[in-house]
């Protein structure tokens, strides 16, 4: 049941985004005529607005790239908002600073509020409008999901959560047969492949392909590892190389050197929102600032990580491992507070100063849980190739509470795929990631039950 105007889809979104751009450099451009040009020392004219008004849509473009504000028709609009605001934000000060450079000394800062109110407002239009379009021209894709051994509850409660997209209409297991399945293909949108064996995917795969029906599948570990290949043409049967080393020496030596910079500076500026937060933890209840705990890094060494005390003095008196849930009771008011714009993270530049951390990797988990993970999934212990991370692609993609298989191949995702670009892409997203509620979600208290009785 193929849409004709999917053929479309990609032309609309370029669309919505050159729309997007032009008008916020319209924006720009009225008030760097009437607020700006002629207070800068050497006024332009004629082709120096226009290369002013090319200079502003290129910063604007690579904000959004960054910060994931040029995904219409893909993430929900408040999701898409955010993002686009704070390219915006960060647009209009780096032109800010490049006025103040052409002006010889700072100016009035007040059309550039003007530009950000003018430009959220156009921006929340926009995507209003892009949302209106995508729904009408696009509606949810009907799907037909496979399953094999799994039960696919779980996954089809994701899928739920993005009706606006996906509606599952049938649910098959994979036993009922290929020829059952192939006549219902045909009355599908699309299918999802779930956890299915790699000899039926493959058979599921190639029969989408055949008859132009899109297939999601979820992945494996070694999808991840083949997707990162390297393509050789030495002879006329092509071979995949999977080089299986992590990180270069270089990219070692410059991920190492940035976080030895960055963690610095950051330390100078953010000390006295960090003796700010010191002082107000201990002023509330008198317990000790810092949270001390076991991590695993790379290689798997142990370390302490530091964090800023959230939670009630001997949350765990037990001596076992308790998640924190949703609505946890031993999270203090402070610590509800610090942990929802992430200032009880803070602390842990000094472990990224030491080299027991890194600004971007995988999320040290604590030993415990690290163990019991690696007992059910044994390449859990993949994650542990490159120094645990203050921020990362897990963090940023995933959820507090997401399990620990896919946690891994996030994290696979971005050892095999690293670049210092991918990391400030990553450092970028870090900023948007505040703004969302949904990142926080602690576990279940059922999930949380789980892992203490597992321990």
């Amino acid at each position: 049941m193929k849409n004709k105007l999917e053929q479309f889809k990609r032309l609309i979104r370029y669309a919505f985004i050159l729309l997007l751009v032009i008008g916020q450099s319209f924006i720009f451009m009225y008030y760097w005529v009437s607020q700006y040009n002629d207070r800068i020392t050497l006024p332009f004219v004629n082709k120096g607005n226009w290369l002013i008004a090319v200079y502003y849509m290129i910063l604007e473009l690579i904000f959004l790239y960054n910060f994931d504000g040029l995904k219409f028709g893909y993430f929900k609009k408040s999701n898409l908002v955010i993002s686009q605001i704070l390219a915006m934000l960060c647009t209009n000060l780096m032109i800010y600073l490049q006025i103040a450079l052409l002006a010889a000394g700072f100016i009035t800062f007040w059309p550039i509020v003007a530009i950000s109110v003018a430009g959220a407002i156009f921006c929340l239009a926009v995507t209003l409008l892009s949302e209106f379009v995508f729904n009408r021209c696009f509606p949810a894709k009907r799907l037909l999901l496979i399953y094999d051994e799994y039960c696919p509850d779980f996954m089809m409660e994701k899928l739920k959560t993005r009706k606006d997209k996906y509606i599952v209409e049938k649910a098959v297991n994979i036993s009922v047969g290929l020829e059952k399945i192939s006549e219902m293909l045909d009355s599908s949108d699309g299918v999802i492949i779930f956890d299915v064996h790699a000899e039926i995917r493959n058979k599921l795969v190639k029969m989408c392909y055949a008859r132009e029906i899109r297939a999601y599948t979820t992945s494996k570990v070694s999808d991840i590892l083949i997707r990162s290949a390297e393509t050789i043409h030495l002879f006329d049967t092509p071979l995949l190389l999977c080089r299986n080393t992590a990180l270069t020496f270089e990219q070692r030596f410059i991920k190492r050197f940035t976080d030895i910079v960055v963690s610095s500076v950051l330390l100078i500026i953010t000390s006295p929102f960090m003796l700010f937060c010191a002082l107000i933890i201990k002023l509330y209840d008198g317990g000790p600032v810092f949270y001390r705990q076991e991590r695993y890094t790379i290689g798997g060494r142990i370390f302490k990580i530091h964090k800023f005390r959230s939670m009630i003095v001997d949350a765990e008196s037990d001596g076992k491992p308790h998640p924190a849930t949703e609505d946890d009771p031993r999270i203090t008011p402070i610590g509800k507070f610090l942990r929802a714009i992430r200032m009880d993270e803070l602390p842990q530049l000094i472990d990224i100063l030491k080299g027991d951390m890194s600004l971007v990797g995988p999320r040290p988990e604590r030993v415990e849980h690290v163990d019991m993970y690696t007992a059910e999934v044994p390449e859990f212990k993949y994650r542990l190739k490159v120094r645990g991370g203050l921020t990362g692609y897990a963090q940023l993609y995933g959820k507090y509470n997401t399990s620990a298989y896919d946690k891994l191949q996030l994290d696979l995702m971005y050892i095999q795929n690293y670049s210092f670009l991918l990391d400030l892409r990553l450092l970028f997203m870090t900023v948007k990631i505040l703004f969302m509620k949904e990142s926080t979600e602690g576990f279940t208290e059922e999930k949380s039950q789980e892992i203490r009785e597992e321990k």
